[in-house]
């Protein structure tokens, strides 16, 4: 049985999926927000960063200040390597702990990978196997399982909510898969600026990482853990619009799978979901309805030549991909309706 209220603590909480964070929860009744943790502007108010967060929450505190052992659930929106460390350091002293990490830091099993993709060393490689990375809509029977939630990346997570079913079902070729996703410049985070050399982020787009962007070595685990014979082809790029990503998917038919199939089989998978949104056969679509929501679009079209087709998927980087997901994944852990707090 859940108690009434789960004690939390968001570290990391004035970056931009920080802030969603603390948005969504702070209206989720059955949470109470203990600790807003924070590098600097300590002492100060979290609505100052943010005027749609109305209540009054905790003042931005040092994470030397938490009172671990109060707690229930730990959110963790740090760098890259940050996360791996705090947890390293609590998971076994206060077992009724659960986190759920919103980096890259318990998404890819094969520690060598990490630091490839990563450039950081893991030091918390005996906790990989006692991680779930979840997609909430693809992992409902085992969050419950699991103490420690690695949210996926962002584009991973446009593109695999409509890649893996099919998969599983073998209606699409596992080669020549094409993925094209475009992305809000905020899923560079606060300081995409100093992460590029390119100018002008707010009026043009920008393509960047051909085959080398780190969230590859997320999808290519994923994705073989349905076909090891899996062959894809993913490239991001930057529009000029803060949130949102748009995932273009061109992929080969199996002979006995026509475009009806796909969708029915797409809305059978996602019936009961309450977030993922499949459209009628080749609708257009774009970002402007799933902003600020935490639905994903998927949208099924016939290409010009007749084995092929193209998956449009929509997603608000920050909460589908990110935030909202977060909270999803919480919802589901402690057997909560798995929407709660989030619509």
């Amino acid at each position: 049985m859940i108690k009434n209220r789960l004690n939390s603590v968001i570290i990391g909480a004035t970056g931009y999926v920080g802030l969603d964070l603390v948005n969504i929860l702070s209206k989720h009744p059955n949470i109470k927000i203990k600790h807003l943790c924070s590098q600097k502007n300590l002492g100060k108010r979290i609505n100052s960063f943010d005027n749609r967060i109305k209540k009054k929450l905790p003042k931005l505190s040092n994470i030397n200040k938490v009172d671990w052992k109060n707690l229930d659930i730990v959110f963790l929106s740090l760098p890259n390597g940050e996360a791996q460390k705090l947890i390293n350091k609590l998971f076994f002293k206060y077992k009724n702990l659960k986190f759920i990490d919103l980096s890259a830091d318990f998404r890819i099993t094969d520690l060598n990978l990490y630091k490839k993709y990563y450039g950081k060393k893991h030091f918390a490689n005996k906790l990989i196997k006692k991680s779930l990375y979840s997609i909430t809509e693809l992992s409902l029977t085992k969050l419950k399982k699991f103490r420690i939630i690695a949210n996926p990346g962002c584009y991973p997570t446009s593109i695999q909510i409509p890649l893996i079913p099919l998969l599983k079902k073998k209606m699409i070729e596992p080669y020549n898969i094409i993925i094209d996703s475009k992305s809000g410049y905020s899923g560079a985070g606060k300081k995409y600026k100093l992460k590029f050399s390119y100018k002008n982020f707010e009026l043009s787009t920008y393509g960047y990482a051909a085959n080398k962007h780190r969230h590859e070595a997320e999808l290519d685990q994923e994705l073989k853990k349905i076909n090891k014979n899996i062959k894809f082809i993913f490239n991001p790029h930057l529009i000029p619009t803060f949130r949102g990503i748009l995932s273009s998917i061109y992929l080969v038919k199996k002979n006995n799978s026509s475009i009806d199939l796909i969708i029915n089989e797409l809305k059978k998978t996602y019936k009961k979901s309450s977030f993922v949104k499949i459209k009628k056969k080749n609708s257009p679509l774009g970002t402007g309805d799933v902003i600020h929501t935490n639905n994903c679009e998927i949208s099924v079209c016939q290409s010009k030549e007749k084995n092929k087709i193209i998956i449009f998927s929509a997603i608000d980087n920050l909460i589908k991909g990110a935030a909202g997901q977060a909270v999803q994944n919480m919802n589901v852990m402690y057997g909560l309706k798995e929407s709660k707090g989030i619509k």
